[in-house]
């Protein structure tokens, strides 16, 4: 029996994107194992309360079992206890490590699986101290000797790896991301209640997600403020703050937009559904992603979308978005103002936007993994 075993430790509110990709991937994972495979996960006891992988199974999952490791990937006791614990998981099988996160232990005694997602740390180092990079510089290479085989979630993400640390293409495998099952269009009940949480009006301009510099805040604001003149739907930020950077805050103090641009902060994620669909559009101006999960969630609800053209975003949003070149202010302007006026271009990418995000699944996603796993057993390395 082939047993994998999968280090769902980051499932917890402290690793939100890495945690997402973790809570997503496993339970499909769970459902295509094959009768002579078994899953095993490493979970953080600190995590229960976040996140029980027993709930993420599927009723015709194959067996799986879960074991508690006390050491977080920051813990240096990391290093020897779990090559210990795979040790004593091995019972004779072909067994397998699986990380997703570079911070993992780096002698693991068996083949070993890494999950990459970008290199923004190193494209855009204002936004992590120095400290904060040469640690990362230092464990992703760590991380990178120690993996048989890398999955990666994107072209522009598996171009960058080979490009700053000289992987090479023949060690990495695509696994895309997906919009979870949850985000679809909403019913207007559910539309009104969000819009009512929030002190929403009918129509607005949403983006969701973090303020760190690559993600462009500062020139969507810009952007809207010449757009603010004629009339236009206030903009509503969603998403984490980090206080480090307050300059799109600073900006719309700068052009005095008052409440036309609204910072909502951290959304839930079952408010999230509701929040896309209650959008009349959606804009996402970042400079660089390693996928961009907010598209494919928008266009998932149902909402038209004006993307920036840089990196993995062009892969993610095919032909469905309005497309725009985030490094000019006018064309982000132009992106806006052309979807805010065209209702039938909104409702075409509307279309386009839901078979777009319908062509990604957590389902192919595990499928694809789940065979770098096998080719990896298979040749015995």
């Amino acid at each position: 029996m082939n047993h994998f075993i999968f280090d769902a430790r980051t499932a917890i509110d402290q690793f939100p994107g890495i945690g997402r990709y973790v809570r997503s991937l496993t339970p499909a994972l769970m459902a295509q194992l094959r009768p002579d495979e078994q899953l095993t996960l490493l979970t953080n006891p600190a995590g229960k309360a976040t996140w029980d992988a027993s709930h993420s199974s599927t009723g015709h999952a194959r067996p799986s079992q879960e074991v508690a490791v006390s050491s977080s990937p920051f813990s240096l006791k990391q290093q020897w206890r779990i090559p210990l614990l795979l040790k004593r998981l091995r019972s004779g099988e072909p067994n397998l490590y699986h990380s997703p996160y570079y911070v993992m232990p780096y002698r693991t005694g068996q083949p070993t699986v890494l999950t990459f997602y970008d290199t923004i740390p190193l494209r855009y180092p204002q936004s992590i101290p120095m400290k904060g990079r040469l640690f990362y510089r230092l464990a992703t290479t760590l991380a990178l000797r120690a993996a048989s085989r890398v999955v990666t979630i994107s072209e522009a993400a598996r171009s960058d790896l080979t490009r700053s640390f000289r992987v090479p293409l023949s060690c990495v495998t695509i696994t895309p991301l997906a919009a979870g099952s949850h985000f679809r269009p909403q019913s207007n009940a559910e539309v009104d209640r969000t819009r009512n949480k929030f002190g929403l009006p009918t129509h607005f301009i949403l983006y969701v997600g973090i303020n760190k510099p690559h993600k462009n805040l500062p020139a969507l604001i810009d952007a809207y403020a010449q757009l603010s003149a004629h009339n236009a739907p206030p903009l509503v930020i969603a998403g984490a703050w980090d206080q480090r950077y307050p300059q799109p805050r600073q900006r719309s103090e700068h052009h005095q937009l008052g409440d036309a641009v609204r910072f909502l902060g951290p959304v839930n994620e079952a408010d999230l559904p509701a929040l896309y669909s209650a959008s009349t559009m959606f804009v996402f101006p970042s400079l660089y992603e390693g996928f961009g999960l907010p598209v494919l969630e928008a266009m998932a609800c149902g909402t038209p979308v004006a993307c920036s053209n840089a990196s993995s975003l062009t892969e993610v949003s095919g032909e469905a978005a309005r497309l725009f070149n985030p490094h000019s202010v006018t064309e982000i302007k132009d992106a806006i103002a052309d979807l805010l006026e065209d209702a039938p271009q909104r409702a075409r990418r509307s279309e386009q936007g839901l078979a777009q995000a319908h062509s990604f699944s957590w389902q192919a996603t595990a499928a694809a993994t789940l065979q770098c796993y096998r080719d990896l057993l298979a040749m015995g390395s």
